[in-house]
């Protein structure tokens, strides 16, 4: 049952979330828009596949995994008004993370030639890769960190500060890519090292903003106290929550990425279409994750206070407002194409915006299941359930997409609209399943 009060209540978390993302999103938005005004489809083929391999770790590690698990916990502690014991999980999760961050950046700094070797880049687009990769390494680091203090404050209930950290991140970052890429003001042209330092500073200011209010306004936060008394059971719970909601997400990504190299195959204008149709549908991706971790943290806090029915409320009204907003982007996609890729290419460009037309309008197929899935599983989470939307991810990507982007664009190499054919089927069958796992969940124990 839809009511105003629940809607309410899913709007306050809900938007802010949603304008976070759609920032943080707006960062490689912005590298590959401008790239792509100044260097074609060389730099946005760079830039796309440097950013594809290193975001699609962080999601893995960070993103997905601990973010999301202490959200959760963090959610129920407090819905239980279990102070300690929330502060204690962000302490565990930001020491965590701290390990994971350092190893994950030096990996990229050190062997970004290695890794774009093995990705299939050819000689033009890994000297610019190289770059982009090296420096990007460094204010990753900061990135990572800063997620998992913003999933803290999510899961007290505060989406509006992370909101404000990414307006800080994006103002810096646009600001400085426009600086830095094109020499404005008597500053060198630098290109893709321009967008890849205007990136890792923006990163950097944002790091020190949100780790500011965290340690000095926030009420739950990291402790010292907490790190001396060490505590086992609590490190088990994290991980359990964490391990298969990343798990989830390795199943999508580490599939895209291999899929991404199939489709480096058909060919520079082919992987710079699709480059740019998948950054537009990231940002279309923004209103589900953002009513994701409104569900998460909603459903967490009433599970907390053992409402079930209630809880099982906001999942439904999350899913519903979910579903809504990116049937609106479905629209746009259809009514809009031509318009929205030539936003992100030179006009003389035609073959890459006519064949990225195709795929974004394809891709209008996917919005609204790809909503369910995403809302449904952080529902899921934040009920403590991270292994169903773990096994939905494994089967649609590992079962469906990879075995039909095999034959179709490795063997058959043909046209890189079947990918997004391909993926309309793969997030129906998601959304589907794991909404049909939600409904017996829910119905069942609640």
């Amino acid at each position: 049952m839809i009511n105003r009060e629940n809607v309410k209540d899913v709007l306050t978390l809900a938007l802010p979330a949603v304008g976070e993302m759609i920032l943080y999103m707006m960062i490689w938005v912005f590298d590959t828009m401008m790239l792509g005004k100044y260097g074609g489809k060389l730099a946005v083929s760079a830039v796309g596949l440097s950013s594809e391999i290193i975001y699609t770790f962080v999601n893995i590690l960070i993103s997905t995994s601990i973010a999301v698990g202490v959200t959760s916990l963090v959610a129920r502690r407090v819905g239980a008004k279990e102070y300690d014991g929330a502060e204690e999980y962000a302490t565990l999760s930001l020491v965590i993370s701290i390990g994971i961050a350092l190893v994950l950046s030096a990996i990229f700094f050190i062997f970004s030639k290695e890794i774009l070797v093995v990705a299939k880049a050819d000689n033009s687009i890994l000297s610019l890769g190289v770059i982009y990769m090296k420096i990007c390494s460094i204010g990753i680091f900061f990135s990572m960190l800063t997620t998992v203090l913003n999933a803290v404050l999510r899961g007290t209930g505060n989406t509006k500060t992370p909101l404000i950290a990414s307006f800080i991140i994006n103002l810096i970052n646009i600001t400085l890519d426009w600086l830095l890429i094109f020499g404005h003001f008597g500053l060198p042209k630098l290109g893709t090292k321009g967008a890849a330092i205007a990136t890792s500073t923006a990163n950097f200011i944002g790091f020190l903003f949100i780790f500011i209010y965290v340690f000095k306004r926030c009420k739950i936060k990291p402790r010292i106290k907490y790190i001396k008394k060490f505590n086992i059971k609590e490190l088990k719970e994290l991980l359990t929550l964490s391990i298969p909601s990343g798990l989830q997400e390795s199943a999508f990504s580490i599939c895209r990425l291999i899929n991404m190299v199939m489709i480096m195959t058909l060919g520079d204008i082919a992987f710079s279409a699709n480059q740019i149709t998948t950054t537009i549908e990231s940002l279309s991706f923004m209103p589900g994750w953002g009513f994701a971790v409104a569900a998460t943290t909603l459903v967490g806090h009433k599970i907390g206070e053992k409402d079930y029915k209630k809880a099982k409320e906001y999942g439904d009204t999350c899913i519903f407002l979910g579903m809504s907003i990116m049937a609106v982007c479905a629209v746009l996609f259809v009514l809009f194409p031509n318009f929205l890729i030539s936003l992100f290419i030179k006009e003389d460009e035609i073959q890459v915006i006519k064949l990225g037309a195709s795929c974004l309008m394809i891709a209008s197929l996917e919005q609204i299941p790809t909503a369910i899935s995403m809302v449904v599983g952080g529902a899921l989470k934040g009920s403590g359930d991270t292994r169903r939307p773990f096994l939905v991810a494994f089967i649609s990507n590992w079962v469906i997409r990879l075995p039909l982007m095999y034959y179709f664009i490795y063997l058959h190499k043909s046209p890189v609209t079947y990918v997004w054919w391909i993926t309309a089927i793969q997030w129906t069958f998601d959304g589907s399943l794991i909404f049909i796992m939600y409904r017996r969940k829910f119905s069942k124990a609640y």
